[in-house]
């Protein structure tokens, strides 16, 4: 099947795919769709953007009626949009003409379906081949628009495989994340960075296979230490054979590939060999090698008999929330588990959340052959000939209702009860934590997005900015930012100068992207916290900064200067006596400072709070100097990539030999011209 749209490509990018529809001059309406010309398309689009409900005061069912009328009996995808152009719900349908009458017809099952109709302005349409196709761009759009009603997947990161490189006469073992785009084998996916780390390590202790780069291997002339302490085999120095070496890497392929039990025997009997032979020395390390692949075996869990390759799922729904326990088996082996928690409508069933979070969860990622699930889900047949297709072999999904594979699916069900249980007290004590804040210090409204902001910095130099984000569900690391002090007025050392700059950074930047969007940059409307779609605010209603009364003066100045003190509350926190915990020193507007009870919730939040702003600004610094220690004077000679300094590094040593070389030695390098010769040797020569 030709490619549909792929994640990251704007609806309206769909076009791309598709013939130009043929439009009535009169009313603009599309009345036809033009065969393509050419290779055959997946699908072709009927674009109804021009022809907008509010156009003529029409908006939600009576727009949907006019809409209606010309739509085909045929499989497609259609979009539902408000005023501002955002797509409220992203639906598919075996008969776009029939799904979308029942929207027009004004009567609705639920209320979350009433709300999304009254907010429809306009639609837009995609007619595809087969359902199949719909079901698959419905969950391409839906991960691209996060529509408001729809269930989104959150947290989708991509997940983490081992990579044994096919592309080396000595092949290295890797951790991969992303596209398959280096020629070797990959194994997984594993559930998290860390169980890949794991194994890989104790693999090496097994299999004694290479973890350097390339470039790293090319370069030895000697063993690294992973050879001295017997994580390596040294091929690089041809400590041992190709014919061995590559021996070694079958055996990892093997073990990973699920023929555990014949690696472990065969290693098994040459320990016993070697035994025999008296050679103790070669016993020990096959010795130690039997140990590391039964380390392996213990920390992947329990190891299903009849499950050779699968996923398995689990939903529990309580509180009005979700989570979704994801379980994967590979070769025989439990590598890992992940709990989701996609955002969906509270009314919304068990089976229906469950079906829409797997269209999107496989939308990026390579089906296995076998999904097992704790209960059903809608279009479930449809779903699983929809990820064949996709795949390019067979997926069977089923429900087990008995023996081993129905144990896996309770174990899933299990922890996807006590993952949710856990969110939902952790939840439930946050959500106490803002009201007391919103108390304590007497704000409108419980705060939605909390800012902290802190400095780093050693006499002035590298200094660094950080902010950190809290919400209702605790740190929201994705929204943290670091700030390089970048003004040449500021005095070293100067806090108040750093913290000016930061603020000025940051909230000109959000007056700025509040007026791309149409809102005037004065006027900005802070007080949607929560817009449409649930995406986490960009505005702060709190912010907290570590100092005290100068600093607040710095910050509340930068505030005034851009027409925003009256909306965003900011708090300074001194440390208090001695610097300790505890007596710490709150300065708000219109009030005198303020200490809290030594034992109060909200002063330990707030600690809390401060201390992650600590940690981010001092490991940012920490970053930051370390990159201007290890800065190479050749880094600022144009021209000079990494290919060229590593040529002139191999060939001189030091950046300070490179320094005293004629243009003739510059020359004799590898890769440098005339021409860069007299540009590195010009760089160090002022005459």
């Amino acid at each position: 099947m030709p490619p549909i749209p792929k994640k990251g490509e704007a609806a309206d990018d769909v076009a791309g795919y598709l013939p130009d529809a043929v439009t009535d001059e009169e009313d603009d309406i599309p009345v036809e769709v033009a065969p393509a010309a050419g290779p055959e398309l997946p699908f072709t689009a009927i674009d109804w953007s021009a022809h907008r409900g509010d156009a003529d005061g029409k908006v939600g069912a009576d727009v949907i009626q006019t809409l209606v009328k010309r739509l085909p009996n045929a499989p497609g995808v259609y979009r539902m949009m408000n005023a501002a152009g955002d797509a409220l719900y992203v639906g598919k349908a075996r008969s776009l003409k029939k799904r979308v009458t029942q929207y027009a017809q004004g009567r609705f099952h639920t209320n979350r379906i009433g709300r999304m109709v009254r907010e429809t302005v306009t639609m837009e349409f995609v007619v595809t081949r087969t359902e199949i196709e719909a079901l698959l761009l419905e969950a391409n759009l839906i991960k691209r628009l996060r529509p408001r009603f729809n269930v989104l997947l959150r947290d989708d990161k991509s997940f983490p495989y081992i990579l044994v490189t096919g592309d080396h006469p000595a092949p290295g073992i890797f951790k991969h994340r992303g596209a398959r785009s280096r020629k070797g084998d990959y194994f997984g996916p594993f559930a998290s960075a860390g169980a890949v780390d794991r194994t890989i390590n104790a693999l090496q202790r097994a299999f004694l296979l290479r973890s350097c780069t390339d470039s790293v291997f090319e370069a030895r002339t000697r063993p690294c230490l992973l050879f001295q302490i017997k994580r390596c085999s040294g091929p690089c120095t041809s400590e041992i054979s190709s014919g061995d070496y590559a021996e070694l890497v079958g055996e990892a392929k093997d073990f990973l590939s699920g023929r555990s039990l014949k690696v472990k025997t065969q290693i098994a009997e040459a320990m016993q060999l070697a035994s025999g032979d008296l050679d103790f020395e070669r016993a020990a390390i096959y010795r130690d090698r039997l140990a590391a692949l039964s380390h392996v075996q213990s920390h992947q869990g329990i190891n299903p008999q009849s499950v050779e390759e699968a996923d398995v799922f689990a939903l529990h729904q309580e509180g009005g929330q979700n989570c979704i326990q994801v379980f994967f088996f590979r070769t025989g082996q439990n590598w890992g588990n992940r709990a989701y928690f996609p955002r969906a409508d509270p009314a919304l069933e068990a089976a229906e959340v469950l079906g829409s979070f797997l269209a999107q969860f496989y939308d990026d990622k390579p089906p296995p052959r076998a999904i097992l699930l704790a209960q059903a889900v809608e279009e479930q047949e449809l779903l699983e000939q929809a990820l064949s297709t996709k795949a390019g072999h067979k997926v069977a999904i089923a429900v087990p209702k008995r023996g081993e594979k129905k144990d896996l699916t309770d174990h899933a069900l299990q922890n996807a009860r006590e993952a949710l249980a856990r969110r939902l007290a952790e939840t439930s004590t946050q959500a106490r934590l803002l009201e007391g804040l919103k108390e304590t210090f007497g704000l409108e409204k419980t705060p939605v997005r909390i800012e902290v902001y802190d400095n780093s910095h050693i006499m002035g130099t590298n200094a660094v900015g950080a902010m950190i984000v809290a919400g209702p569900e605790g740190f929201v690391k994705n929204q943290y930012r670091k700030f390089n002090i970048r003004s040449t007025d500021i005095t070293p050392g100067d806090d108040f100068g750093m913290m000016r700059e930061v603020m000025e950074r940051r909230f000109s930047r959000l007056l700025k992207e509040a007026a791309s969007e149409g809102e005037p940059a004065a006027t900005a409307d802070l007080e949607d916290f929560e817009p449409a779609g649930g995406v986490f605010p960009a505005w702060p209603d709190v912010i907290f900064i570590d100092g005290g009364q100068g600093q607040m003066s710095a910050v509340r100045s930068i505030l005034q200067n851009l027409g925003i003190a009256g909306r965003v509350t900011a708090i300074g926190v001194a440390k208090g006596r001695d610097r300790e915990a505890g007596r710490e020193q709150f300065f708000a507007e219109g009030k005198p400072s303020f200490s809290l009870p030594v034992r109060d919730p909200v002063l330990y939040f707030v600690q809390r709070l401060r201390d992650e702003a600590h940690r981010f600004a001092i490991g940012s610094h920490r970053a930051r100097r370390k990159k201007e220690m290890t800065k190479n004077p050749l880094d600022e000679i144009a021209g000079i990539g990494p290919g060229r300094k590593r040529a002139l590094l191999l060939a001189f040593g030091t950046a300070k030999a490179v320094s005293r070389a004629a243009i003739d030695d510059l020359m004799a390098v590898e890769g440098i011209s005339e021409s860069v010769a007299r540009t590195v040797y010009n760089h160090f020569h002022e005459s």
